[in-house]
């Protein structure tokens, strides 16, 4: 190799008895920093990138020790897999478009389109069928996705010769390396319009308005995507469509929170039906319900009323539970008659305001003698 190409074991800042451990850590603790998705510098990181994969190898490692290349004598070696120093290059970088691999003519498939569908609770909990309206790119009437003016086709483009890609030469740690870029000129597609369609102007699609109908899951929780294949935007020069993601959005319920396929909502209940007891009717998704409040009741206290939840998904019909958290309303505004009941009620439970005060008292009292106060 040349004199002038860094050695690869100073590229990842590791001695040349370095350890397998010890060639691993270096290069994650620097790729981290050199990633070009990190805002690092993609020239050091694919030569970083190419200085590891030689040294993790053992056989590439051994040749690189002894000849100076990790492809053995006269570069012909054995690359531990890889048919020859490009095809090396290419598995490194294919996804970062400096080989063969990411190079050719760009893939023609539409891409995929996602819009939103906004239900209520009661809607996401009976599903069925739903309209949304998008806009998207289809297949231009006028010339069929050719992009081309009718009576006219597409030429093959003479910058790449109808291939979709072009090459160079580079430089790289190993020397000059003839590397696959995608062309300029045709972007890929390896030709070109010289009589453009009116109606969308040589792109072979125009933006689309359109209600499409979605069914919609008994059950669907909010965030939840359904996926309609083929339903995207078309392809260029009549390639495959992407797929349309309808995204699924639940507004707020007035009542009902949502917890997986329970329902949790507040009853409020008068102080006199929680301590005696009572039977009140409950809205629930599914029509008015009969809850029998226990006598007793406290704040806090939960009722559970079976399988009156949201659907499971795929559940066979079967749904959570609806749980009713119980708060037990003290009443503030009373008149004098109330009032004077209420004290009847107190003295005859021996819990007048005095006792209770004098009884708090008391335990302070103790408490202050148990610690000497």
């Amino acid at each position: 190799m040349s004199s002038a190409v860094r050695d690869l074991y100073e590229i990842l800042g590791v001695p040349r008895d370095a350890s397998d451990e010890e060639i691993k850590r270096s290069y994650r603790r620097q790729a981290r920093e050199l990633h070009p998705d990190a805002g690092g510098d993609e020239e050091h990181f694919k030569e970083l990138t190419t200085a590891y994969e030689v040294l993790k190898n053992p056989q590439a490692r051994a040749n690189y020790d002894r000849f100076g290349d990790p492809r053995g004598p006269g570069g012909v070696g054995d690359m531990g897999g890889f048919g020859d120093l490009s095809d090396l290059i290419d598995a490194f970088f294919g996804g970062f478009g400096g080989g063969r691999a990411s190079a050719g003519r760009t893939s023609n498939a539409g891409r995929d389109a996602m819009v939103d569908v906004v239900l209520t609770l009661e809607e996401a909990a009976e599903g069925g069928p739903h309209d949304v309206d998008l806009t998207v790119a289809k297949t231009c009437d006028t010339c069929d996705g050719s992009g081309a003016a009718p009576g006219t086709t597409p030429v093959r483009c003479q910058t790449c010769g109808g291939q979709g890609a072009v090459q160079q030469v580079r430089n790289s740690v190993f020397g000059q390396m003839l590397t696959t870029t995608t062309c300029p000129t045709c972007r890929g597609t390896g030709q070109r319009i010289p009589n453009p369609c009116p109606t969308c102007r040589g792109e072979g699609r125009r933006k689309v308005s359109e209600t499409v109908t979605v069914d919609v899951p008994a059950g669907a929780d909010d965030g939840t995507r359904l996926r309609l294949v083929g339903r995207g935007e078309a392809g260029r020069n009549s390639g495959p469509a992407g797929d349309l993601y309808v995204r699924i959005r639940v507004r707020p319920h007035e009542l009902f929170t949502r917890d997986g396929n329970n329902l949790h909502c507040e009853l409020r209940i008068p102080v006199v039906q929680a301590a005696l007891g009572a039977q009140l009717t409950l809205p629930t998704l599914y029509g008015e319900q009969e809850v029998g409040v226990p006598a007793g009741t406290q704040s806090g206290d939960v009722l559970t009323l079976r399988r009156l939840g949201m659907p499971r998904l795929g559940g066979g019909g079967s749904r959570g539970n609806l749980h009713v958290h119980c708060k037990v309303l003290t009443p503030t505004d009373i008149d004098e008659e109330q009032e004077s009941l209420l004290r009847r009620l107190a003295e005859l439970r021996g819990e007048t305001a005095r006792e209770l005060a004098d009884a708090r008292y008391g335990l302070f009292g103790r408490l202050r003698e148990a610690f000497g106060g």
